[in-house]
């Protein structure tokens, strides 16, 4: 029976007994999307971790005996208020089992750490996503990672709404965008405040060409544009208020300007922008995917506080005021 506990160095000895076989890392993050399909060996993978020790990730294994049967890490997001699942392996044959043992173990090592909320993106068909849902997870959005092979469209018209530099003051603005762009269903589990959705924002714009645009109309903002590049490959996110969608072909163009044309890029599509998704297939892109992004709700330890008496001052004077005492009568002494 397998049993996870907080990952020890210790465990690189099991780790390199193992049998051998390959493993893929069933969690995929933003900044993972389009890489290599290579699934990481458990040992390649866990030895990853080993250096997240003085780093802000988190990682857990599970063990039948002297063998390491699963791997999870987490890491913050935006904010320490919200974790992702970055890591996540089973390497047995009772991939519930192992895979409820790891969520419960990052479940309860987040809620320790203050986080209030933990997300999680994987496939469509993982095997793992009965084990999400049964420790807890509930999925809300699922998306298409597109891909593009063939050159950058370069026909494209200009763009019929303001596009700049986003500043941190656009924030606010942007969460209302999400509010008019994304299902209440879908805000309820992801986002449902200003400050879940600050905490939960991934990182979209890093790397090589990075670009972050805000796209404005009559003092609204109604498009917001990222992309980055890595060594071999671009990635872009477009998010677009409905009434926008026309203006798709104009913010991919903004988007790819500052990729290299000779490089693959990505874009992940929710579902529930399928305009979106079409305008992006019309100039040449193919789906390379299918995910299924989960969340749960986080529940905090009760903090018992030790009794401590506090002395009130008094608020409310007397209605009657202590008499005075009264000083001793003199008499005069006949005579």
């Amino acid at each position: 029976m397998s049993r996870p506990r907080p990952a020890r160095p210790t465990d690189i000895v099991p780790l390199v007994a193992f049998d051998g076989r390959v493993f893929p890392n069933e969690a995929h993050p933003w900044d993972r999307l389009g890489c290599a399909p290579q699934g990481p060996h458990v040992l390649g993978s866990a030895i990853e971790q080993w250096f997240s020790f003085a780093s802000t990730r988190h990682t857990w294994v599970s063990v039948q005996g002297q063998t390491v049967r699963g791997v999870v890490s987490a890491r913050k997001r935006a904010t320490r208020l919200a974790w992702e699942i970055d890591t996540l392996i089973a390497a047995d044959e009772d991939v519930t089992g192992v895979g409820i043992g790891l969520f419960d173990q990052v479940v309860a090592g987040a809620a320790r750490a203050g986080a209030q909320k933990l997300y999680l993106r994987v496939e469509a068909g993982s095997d793992l996503l009965a084990a999400a849902h049964r420790a807890g997870f509930v999925s809300y959005a699922r998306e298409t990672l597109l891909q593009l092979y063939d050159a950058h469209p370069t026909d494209a018209p200009p763009p019929e709404i303001a596009i700049r530099p986003r500043t941190k003051g656009d924030a606010y603005a942007l969460f209302q965008l999400y509010n008019k762009s994304a299902p209440a269903e879908v805000r309820r589990i992801e986002a449902a405040t200003f400050q879940e959705w600050l905490a939960a924002l991934e990182e979209r714009a890093r790397g090589r060409g990075r670009l972050d645009l805000i796209g404005e109309h009559e003092s609204r903002a109604v498009a917001w544009v990222r992309a980055g590049r890595e060594a071999d490959l671009g990635r872009i996110d477009l998010l677009v208020h409905p009434e926008c969608w026309p203006q798709t072909d104009a913010l991919l163009a903004a988007a790819l300007s500052g990729l290299r044309r000779d490089h693959p890029v990505f874009c992940l599509v929710r579902d529930y922008a399928a305009p979106v998704q079409l305008h992006l297939e019309s100039n040449g892109f193919v789906r390379a995917g299918e995910f299924v992004s989960l969340a749960k709700r986080l529940v905090q330890p009760a903090r018992i506080l030790a009794p401590r008496r506090v002395p009130v001052p008094a608020l409310v004077q007397p209605l009657i005021a202590k008499p005075k005492p009264l000083a001793p009568a003199i008499t005069k002494r006949d005579g």
